[in-house]
């Protein structure tokens, strides 16, 4: 389809809760292309539909080595999370030219709606597992800094704001 534009923080969409997907649609099905093309070109390894301005429960997960692998998903929701943590170095091209170390569960299990309508669940690991959390949090309105302390945060932002 096409690479689209990310808003750019502080857009009040990056704040704002995405609406619920009833039903997998032409409509849908063109956003989940625009968002794999979108994640490929940064590159990235996910991508929410709020980051291009599409206030939909939507996102695309690939942390796999060659094209084509990306999880379609719709209203995803993390069922649950493991006690051990992972550090992970996140981003996003909504703050571009900075980053931060952040923990999240190492696995998650996500219910999801499939690119068929179907109810899914699904086990993510690793680098997957990152991704998908730092996507759902995209739809429910946080960024990754908001898991960081205040003082952390509001340097990262007036850092990004330099550049």
């Amino acid at each position: 389809m096409s690479v689209r534009k990310c808003i750019p923080w502080p857009d009040k969409r990056l704040r704002s809760r995405a609406a619920d997907v009833s039903e997998i649609t032409d409509e849908v099905r063109a956003v989940w292309a625009d968002l794999i093309d979108t994640m490929e070109a940064m590159p990235g390894v996910g991508m929410g539909a709020t980051q291009i301005g599409v206030m939909l429960r939507l996102a695309v997960v690939d942390a796999s080595k060659e094209l084509g692998k990306a999880i379609l998903m719709a209203n995803p929701e993390i069922l649950h999370a493991s006690v051990e943590l992972r550090e992970h170095d996140e981003a996003s091209p909504n703050l571009p030219g900075v980053s931060a170390i952040i923990k999240r569960p190492r696995a998650v299990t996500v219910k999801y709606l499939n690119a068929q309508g179907i109810i899914d669940r699904r086990d993510f690991i690793g680098l997957e597992a990152t991704s998908v959390q730092h996507q759902i949090d995209h739809l429910n309105g946080k960024m990754y800094f908001d898991h960081l302390s205040r003082v952390k945060r509001e340097m990262l932002i007036k850092k990004a704001g330099k550049l």
